[in-house]
């Protein structure tokens, strides 16, 4: 049936040359885990990816339920955790996911370093690297509020002080980031508003820049 449905869309859209030019390409043997175990090092940036993935679907789920006001936030999650079909679990994936896609992604970057291949060509592409760290820097960051509970508060609170350190647009930093003097709705809203929109946004691009380069460049040599 599937097939049928595929091969159907395939004879209007030809789809197939297309994803056969994107991802049918010979895996170079350094860097496959099949020919020898230690090749396992170059599979972090693919699972980095993978995770990405899931935490975009689970967040997607959580979206549909969690309400963004300082009066229903902390209620929402609760609902999500203790009502909503399979809501725990997805709260769980996206909770820790957070963290392993950090943990990934700079085990990622040091087999990046350490390989040397940050080197050129491939300068560009170890910035856009790097840029991508921060943005999930960022996601941590601005996620870490949305439960609107006594922890989510007090740790922005301390977040917002650090940006206001900064020298010269420190303040202008923190009251673009909390939209006032203190946390408050302003600050939910727009956590939230960076965290579902902007950020994923900045995030599909930078990953689309990252895979052209890679595709481009290929696989950098082994050590």
């Amino acid at each position: 049936m599937l097939k049928r449905i595929y091969d159907w869309i395939d004879e209007r859209l030809g789809v197939t040359p297309i994803w056969r030019d994107i991802a049918d390409h010979e895996v170079p043997a350094h860097v496959n885990p099949a020919t020898k175990m230690s090749a396992f090092i170059y599979c972090f940036g693919g699972l980095t990816f993978l995770i990405i993935v899931t935490q975009i679907l689970s967040g997607m789920f959580l979206a549909m339920y969690y309400v963004p006001d300082i009066h229903n936030a902390y209620s929402s999650v609760k609902y999500i955790t203790d009502q909503v079909l399979l809501g725990k679990i997805a709260r769980g994936m996206h909770f820790w996911g957070a963290s392993l896609v950090l943990i990934m992604m700079f085990l990622h970057m040091l087999r990046v370093f350490f390989t040397g291949a940050y080197k050129a060509p491939r300068e560009l592409n170890w910035v856009v690297g790097v840029l991508i760290f921060a943005v999930m820097l960022f996601f941590g960051f601005t996620g870490y509020l949305l439960p609107w509970d006594q922890k989510a508060y007090w740790a922005t609170s301390v977040g917002a002080q650090i940006a206001d350190s900064v020298p010269f647009i420190g303040g202008s930093i923190k009251a673009l980031l909390i939209g006032g003097n203190a946390l408050g709705a302003m600050t939910l809203t727009r956590f939230f508003a960076i965290h579902v929109f902007f950020l994923p946004a900045a995030l599909l691009i930078l990953l689309a820049l990252h895979f052209v380069m890679i595709r481009k460049q290929g696989i950098a040599g082994p050590m």
